[in-house]
């Protein structure tokens, strides 16, 4: 990154902070996530600052709020998983945004889920190893 920003850390929120109070800053990202229609994906996000930030998962800038996702936090919120399961295609396949707020800043680190389904695989992931269900052959 330029001048040594992390990924997803978006400068502005680095200002001057007062009393010794810093913004969030994340110290666990998000990967894009390949999923199997059906099947499970998990995205694990967490974030330090002082006061200790809070951190939510969105959807197109909404709280996530269905009955196959589920958020565990951890470490007093400031880590979070998100678990989506069973996926579904299309609707799942979307990028989330994991949101890390205190009073002094915030900052947003996306992730993308790609659902495939059960049958009809693009070519490039088609090879049974690519979805880790590699067999002897």
């Amino acid at each position: 990154g330029v001048g040594g920003w992390g990924p997803g850390e978006i400068p502005r929120i680095q200002r001057a902070a007062v009393g010794g109070a810093k913004p969030p800053r994340f110290i666990k990202e998000p990967k894009d996530q390949i999923g199997v229609s059906g099947g499970v994906a998990s995205f694990v996000c967490q974030a330090t600052g002082d006061p200790r930030p809070r951190v939510t998962w969105n959807k197109k800038g909404k709280k996530v709020n269905s009955q196959r996702f589920e958020t565990i936090e951890f470490d007093e919120s400031s880590g979070a998983v998100l678990r989506i399961q069973p996926l579904r295609t299309p609707r799942d396949e979307n990028v989330y945004e994991c949101v890390a707020q205190n009073p002094v800043g915030e900052v947003t680190v996306h992730a993308k889920l790609t659902v495939l389904r059960g049958t009809g695989l693009p070519g490039q992931v088609a090879s049974s190893w690519a979805l880790g269900l590699g067999r002897d052959t």
